[in-house]
């Protein structure tokens, strides 16, 4: 196949080009199918996304609730238990996580917040952005080591 043999799909096909302004007979001469005057008729005219007409908006009737912090973090957080599913002595960072299906790997924007719920039952060697201090602790009581990336 090449590019002079693409041809649209059986029953497809492309829609042709609107051209206005090209006299009476073609349907949308004169005014160009904007009807006779009023501000959308005009160059440039038209109003805002959610203008109502001058009566209130929508968006401005409705109260406002909370505060989204627009420079908050989305970290993947996840206990220390959910690590024993690795082996002994194993490199455990985001993608061998994502490749075992504990996290998501959407879930972690800016990287992998590790808290120390639950018991760590062998040595491992953890790859993190963050740890609690109590997952640190317990991450070497049990021999491994937490390396902060």
């Amino acid at each position: 196949m090449k590019l002079h043999n693409l041809r649209p799909a059986e029953g497809g096909g492309v829609k042709k080009r609107k051209r206005v302004g090209r006299g009476i007979g073609s349907g949308l001469g004169k005014t160009s199918g904007r009807g006779h005057d009023g501000q959308k008729a005009r160059s440039g005219g038209g109003v805002r996304p959610g203008f109502e007409g001058g009566q209130m908006p929508l968006f401005r009737r409705l109260p406002k609730r909370g505060f989204k912090n627009i420079n908050t973090k989305k970290f993947a957080e996840i206990n220390l238990d959910r690590l024993n599913k690795f082996e002994s002595g194993a490199v455990v960072d985001l993608d061998a996580l994502v490749e075992a299906g504990i996290v998501k790997s959407r879930d972690a924007v800016d990287g992998l917040r590790i808290l120390g719920n639950g018991e760590l039952n062998h040595p491992l060697t953890v790859k993190a952005t963050y740890f609690t201090k109590s997952a640190q602790e317990k991450i070497e009581a049990a021999g491994g080591k937490a390396e902060v990336i």
